[in-house]
């Protein structure tokens, strides 16, 4: 029994590991994941934004839980950006993610690098430095709206 329980855990395992772009049957399927995961991600950025701009009172546990998501769903939408994926759906990509790949690139490990940045400052329990930590990585995040997402 044993074997078969080691057995199972390393197929799944190998499952989670294979390339999750493998997984969409159809573009708009990689599209839907996408727009998903970054209108989560955007979501619980919004509820901390929030409280670093003082629309609503900040709470340090509360800001903590949402960064941890913000930095869980900031992984997940780049491989929803495959070939093939540049139309269909309800995308606003630009044509530019397809043929600027190492910018795109660029762009999405540096926004992922200011949420983790930002999960640090976050765990400090200060606004201050939340809010610095909240505006550089807004700042990630427009930066590659404006290169690479239409109005």
């Amino acid at each position: 029994m044993k074997t078969f329980a080691c057995i199972a855990a390393a197929v799944t395992l190998l499952a989670f590991a294979a390339p999750a772009s493998a997984q969409f049957a159809k573009p708009e399927d990689a599209i839907k994941y996408r727009q998903s995961a970054l209108s989560v991600m955007g979501t619980h950025f919004g509820r901390v934004g929030a409280m670093a701009n003082g629309k609503v009172p900040y709470d340090a546990k509360v800001a903590a839980e949402n960064v941890a998501i913000v930095v869980e769903m900031a992984k997940l939408p780049w491989v929803g950006f495959a070939p093939g994926t540049e139309t269909g759906g309800n995308t606003k990509a630009k044509p530019e993610i397809w043929t600027e790949q190492a910018k795109f690139k660029e762009k999405n490990e540096s926004m992922v690098a200011e949420t983790i940045k930002l999960a640090v400052a976050a765990k400090t329990g200060d606004l201050a430095t939340l809010k610095t930590a909240f505006t550089a990585t807004a700042d990630t995040c427009k930066s590659c709206h404006d290169a690479f997402r239409n109005k």
